[in-house]
């Protein structure tokens, strides 16, 4: 097992790991930029190293920033947390080529799930459901028609690089495809440096349903049932449960052996999302994010597992901890991501918090980084915060929500704490009855 391990993110998550640490016996080192330094993953973790000026592209994307605070502490390995330089294949690499063990899966892992018609490719090899649409990346427009046309209306474009939504683009129709089409294509150039697309075929009402894997390394492989991460605003969630309310018994059973399957085969190790579009009672493909996801919480909370802690075992070469039938559903749990951000436009709102209260009771967790006095700067996400809570069923959990939610304060900036509040009025959140275009639908009609 390490001793020390060094923590390459900041805010909540890197608080997570510190914690985790700290029940292991291990030493963590927390790296920061100056824009960080009273920030409380600083405060809180046993070694830390300023890395760089506030821009995240000068510390905490700093690949030789990184190392040098490695090298300078005597970390062992580091733990990327998510975002940043979580799913980097050329770091993965360059940790591995410095004699330092990265928390999570090979470089190779990475390099093939980060691109969208690779992994598409491989996922379907290895007998996944994968939405229907172009085998590789489309280079012309007339390509793009004589495709469209043979899966049908409506079709969306894709960057093969992408992700939160950028490079994304919907045709309805033929009228509509080849503006779609330069568009996705130019946002993809502009925030991925390649212009790379692909066509799928739309799902009109799908939800979004994403399934939680987590291999060793040597060809074992568990799945930890699927997370509902429907309630979605531009492509970003916004609300995830687990159970997902509207899978089956039968259908998670069916979806989780595939997938747990599918990462065994390819000696996948640490843990993994597979997510998907679900509509009709089928599954279909959309991305692997090789990583802990900012949702991770609901499925320990209904699985009694600590993923951070297992991701620190398995990466020092220990066995899992569990196997399948140790894995058994109890209860219900939600998730709401708190954002320090100013309703009804979503725009970002740093500042000073000048009282902040986090709600205790049972099945309550909050997941945060704030504290009294604590300035949000501007220069990185808005997530402050993620609330947690389990009950016995998913009712409860809702009551126990509302509950929390109105014991949580954050003065100071402005927050999405109001958004919850509203959404956990609305019928179709109280019965489970939505898809990934409800909540866009909702704030278009009724705002908050």
């Amino acid at each position: 097992m390490f001793d020390k391990i060094l923590i390459a993110n900041r805010g909540e998550i890197a608080l997570r790991v510190i914690r985790a640490c700290r029940e292991m016996g291990i030493s963590s080192v927390a790296v920061h930029s100056t824009a960080d330094a009273d920030a409380m993953h600083v405060r809180m973790a046993d070694e830390t190293i300023c890395i760089g000026p506030a821009s995240s592209a000068q510390s905490y994307l700093s690949i030789p920033a990184i190392i040098s605070a490695c090298e300078v502490t005597g970390a062992q390995a580091i733990h990327p947390g998510y975002g940043f330089l979580s799913e980097n294949a050329r770091f993965v690499q360059v940790v591995e080529d410095h004699g330092i063990t990265f928390i999570g899966p090979s470089a190779e892992h990475i390099r093939i799930m980060g691109d969208k018609i690779t992994a598409k490719e491989t996922m379907k090899d290895l007998g996944v459901p994968c939405v229907p649409g172009s085998e590789g990346g489309v280079a012309d427009f007339e390509t793009a028609r004589t495709l469209a046309a043979d899966m049908g209306y409506p079709v969306i474009i894709k960057a093969t690089a992408g992700g939160g939504g950028r490079g994304m683009k919907v045709a309805r129709g033929e009228e509509e495809l080849e503006r779609a089409f330069q568009t996705a294509r130019s946002e993809a150039k502009a925030a991925f440096g390649n212009d790379e697309v692909y066509i799928e075929k739309y799902l009109t009402t799908p939800r979004h349903i994403e399934v939680q894997v987590f291999g060793d390394g040597k060809g074992r492989a568990v799945h930890l049932g699927e997370r509902d991460c429907s309630l979605q605003r531009r492509h970003q969630k916004v609300l995830e449960e687990a159970p997902g309310p509207a899978i089956s018994e039968g259908e998670r059973a069916r979806i989780g052996k595939i997938c747990a399957e599918a990462v065994a085969e390819i000696g996948y190790s640490g843990a993994g999302t597979i997510e998907f579009l679900y509509e009709d009672g089928e599954f279909y493909f959309i991305e692997m994010n090789t990583r802990l996801q900012v949702e991770h919480p609901v499925t320990e909370a209904v699985f009694g597992v600590d993923l951070v802690r297992e991701q620190i075992r398995v990466a020092a070469g220990e066995e899992l901890s569990f196997v399948q039938e140790d894995l058994q559903i109890n209860g219900h749990a939600i998730e709401a991501r708190i954002n320090a951000e100013k309703l009804p436009s979503f725009a970002p709102s740093p500042g000073r918090i000048t009282q902040y209260h986090a709600p205790g009771g049972l099945g309550v967790r909050i997941d945060s980084a704030l504290y009294d006095g604590y300035r949000i700067p501007p220069y990185y996400d808005s997530l402050i915060g993620k609330l947690i809570v389990h009950g016995r069923d998913r009712t409860e959990a809702l009551a126990r929500m509302n509950r929390a939610l109105g014991e949580l304060i954050v003065d100071g900036v402005d927050t999405t704490i109001p958004l919850f509040r509203a959404l956990l009025e609305e019928e179709a959140v109280q019965t489970g009855a939505y898809n990934i275009h409800w909540l866009e639908h909702w704030l278009a009609r009724d705002g908050v």
